[in-house]
C-alpha cells in the first residue's frame, strides 16, 4: 500500500516538473551510451531519470549553479545502472553534491581494512554508506563512450555495492540464480590478469586504479561495462557475463 501511494504521489509530481522529452534529449544528446537505448527502453530510461530527480536533491558547491540540463544528465547516468533493477537500490541516500571540478575532501578516509588515510588528494567523486554522492561536474562531462570512464556510474556502483554486507567490497547483493562462487572466480581472475599486466608494464582494459581494492575494482569494471562493453567482453568474458546477469542488461548487444 505504501509503495502504491508513493508512486501515485510521484506521478502527480512528475506533471509539475515541466521537463519535456525534448529537454531530456538535449541534456544527454552528446553522451554516446544514451544512444544505445531506443524505443521502449529509452522511454523507461527517461521516466526513471525524472523519478530520480524527484527523489534526490542536487546541490552545487563552490558557487556552481545547477541547471535542469545538468540535473537531467547526472540523473540519466545514474539511472542507467538501475534501469532493470529499480530505484529502490538508491533508497538510502538523498543528496548529490556537485563541484565544478576535482575537489579535496575535508575528512579522513577509512579503507576496507579499517586503515584511516589522511591524504588530501583531489577526488573526482566520492560516496559513503547512507551519505551523499559527491561529483566533479568537469568529470561528469568527460564521459564519452571511449575511455571507459564515467564518474557517475562509478559512484552509483559504489552505492549498489553498499547494499550488500561489508561495505564497498565488490560484493553487491546478487539476484536469485546467480552463483556467488562464479562471481568471485570471475572477479578474481580479472583482478589477477590486470595485476599481471600492470606489473609487466602492459596496458589493461580498465584503469589500474581498480586495483586499489575490491570495491574500486567493481566500480571501475561497471564503468567499462556500460561505456566500453566490447573492451570488457573481449578481455574478460566471464566477468562481462557476471555483470550482464547482475545489471540485467547486455550493452554489447544494445539491450
Amino acid at each position: 500500500m505504501l509503495a502504491w501511494w508513493r508512486r501515485r504521489r510521484e506521478n502527480r509530481r512528475l506533471q509539475t516538473l515541466h521537463l519535456t522529452a525534448a529537454h531530456w534529449e538535449a541534456a544527454i544528446a552528446d553522451w554516446p551510451v544514451a544512444a544505445r537505448y531506443q524505443g521502449e527502453a529509452r522511454a523507461r530510461l527517461r521516466e526513471l531519470s525524472l523519478r530520480l530527480l524527484l527523489r534526490k536533491e542536487f546541490v552545487g558547491i563552490h558557487g556552481l549553479a545547477i541547471d535542469d540540463a545538468m540535473r537531467l544528465r547526472i540523473a540519466t547516468m545514474a539511472a542507467v545502472p538501475v534501469l532493470e533493477l529499480g530505484l529502490g537500490w538508491y533508497d538510502d541516500w538523498v543528496t548529490v553534491l556537485v563541484y565544478p571540478d576535482a575537489f579535496i575532501p575535508s575528512h579522513d578516509r577509512e579503507d576496507e581494512f579499517g586503515i584511516v588515510h589522511t591524504d588530501r588528494e583531489p577526488l573526482t567523486g566520492e560516496t559513503s554508506a547512507q551519505g551523499p554522492v559527491l561529483l566533479s561536474w568537469a568529470d561528469v562531462q568527460d564521459a564519452n563512450g571511449e575511455d571507459a570512464y564515467n564518474v557517475v556510474i562509478h559512484e552509483m556502483a559504489h552505492k549498489l555495492d553498499l547494499c550488500g554486507a561489508g561495505g564497498t567490497n565488490g560484493a553487491p547483493p546478487l539476484h536469485p540464480g546467480m552463483d556467488p562462487a562464479a562471481w568471485a572466480a570471475a572477479f578474481t581472475a580479472a583482478w589477477e590478469d590486470l595485476d599481471a599486466r600492470e606489473a609487466a608494464g602492459r596496458e589493461g582494459p580498465i584503469d589500474p586504479y581498480a586495483l586499489q581494492d575490491a570495491g574500486e575494482f567493481f566500480a571501475v569494471v561497471s564503468e567499462c561495462f556500460f561505456e566500453a562493453p566490447q573492451r570488457l567482453a573481449v578481455a574478460w568474458p566471464d566477468l562481462y557475463g557476471q555483470l550482464r546477469s547482475f545489471y540485467r542488461q547486455d550493452p554489447l548487444n544494445g539491450s
